[in-house]
């Protein structure tokens, strides 16, 4: 821990939660910029570092989309972080919400919560993650993957029912439980005939599955090239040992101070599950009670919901009206 527990328990507890894929939305981020100032310069930079690299300016894809662009890969993962940190410097400006007690993020995520605890630049982070979803992207478009929301299951069960699946298909089909979201709400992740196969099958098991709009099979060893060369890019990256505790989607526990730790964690982060529920779990667990979900979306507030109603999370998608520049 980086702090002790009277802190984490303390008044001025503000955990950061930062959204992952799948929490895109056209016009992300606008209201924040044009509500802030410190906001839109964090789009403006942006713009900057990752000029050339994507079909128009980061900005406008987030504003005025189109939502198939959007939706890519290797634009929604650095949309994502870069509306999440706008969103947190304008908050930070309109209202001084500046202190972190402690940060988490989905899946893609935990890097701009690695960013908020000072682990790495704003300027690493993006391109980082930006080279992320780039190979991500890669990886998808060179296998036949997909992923399965599936309902109604644990974990022992979810893991039991890609056996059974895998059983009935012939060798080498992958299906493998990719993210442990909330209570009953897992997603399987694999070969595109085996997500197909786990579908047709959840019904006679007792669950309800469905299968998600994405481009991969990501969290699976589908993704494996992807994790080969993220090594590399994190490799390249400098890091320092986080100020705030920062939880590790693959293991459910805070991050320690070691980098190279932390590096091999993100690399393993693409091939393995992403355990939120147990990492909402252990925040709790820890005394945690008051979360602030950054924009965009409203997905992590929903799914703490399923975890804990109790937990007071403060979502900020868009500005307070009562905020003024």
């Amino acid at each position: 821990m980086v702090y002790d527990d009277a802190l984490m328990a303390s008044e001025t507890d503000n955990v950061i939660l930062c959204p992952g894929q799948g929490a895109q939305a056209v016009g992300m981020g606008q209201a924040w910029c044009e509500a802030s100032s410190e906001a839109a310069a964090v789009m403006a930079e942006a713009d900057r570092l990752l000029a050339g690299q994507l079909p128009r300016p980061l900005s406008e894809i987030c504003f005025e989309g189109p939502a198939e662009m959007l939706n890519r890969t290797d634009v929604s993962q650095p949309a994502i972080l870069a509306c999440s940190v706008a969103c947190w410097r304008g908050l930070s400006s309109l209202q001084g919400e500046t202190d972190v007690t402690a940060a988490a993020g989905l899946s893609l995520g935990e890097y701009t919560a690695l960013h908020l605890a000072g682990v790495m630049s704003f300027s690493d982070a993006l391109e980082t993650v930006a080279a992320r979803g780039r190979l991500m992207q890669e990886a998808s478009e060179s296998s036949q993957g997909g992923m399965v929301a599936l309902m109604g299951a644990d974990e022992a069960e979810a893991m039991a029912f890609c056996t059974t699946v895998l059983d009935g298909l012939p060798g080498g089909e992958i299906l493998v439980t990719a993210n442990f979201n909330a209570n009953g709400q897992i997603v399987l992740s694999g070969s595109k005939s085996a997500c197909e196969a786990a579908v047709e099958a959840a019904g006679d098991a007792g669950y309800r599955a469905k299968a998600l709009p994405v481009a991969g099979a990501f969290h699976s060893p589908l993704m494996q090239p992807a994790a080969d060369r993220m090594a590399e890019v994190l490799d390249a990256i400098e890091m320092a040992p986080p100020a705030v505790t920062v939880w590790s989607n693959v293991t459910a526990s805070p991050h320690g101070n070691d980098v190279a730790t932390i590096k091999q964690l993100l690399v393993e982060q693409i091939t393995h599950p992403v355990r939120w529920a147990q990492s909402v779990t252990d925040m709790l667990s820890a005394g945690h009670s008051s979360f602030c979900e950054l924009a965009p979306g409203t997905v992590l507030k929903g799914l703490m919901k399923r975890i804990d109603r109790k937990a007071e999370v403060r979502n900020h998608d868009v500005p307070d009206p009562s905020y003024h520049s």
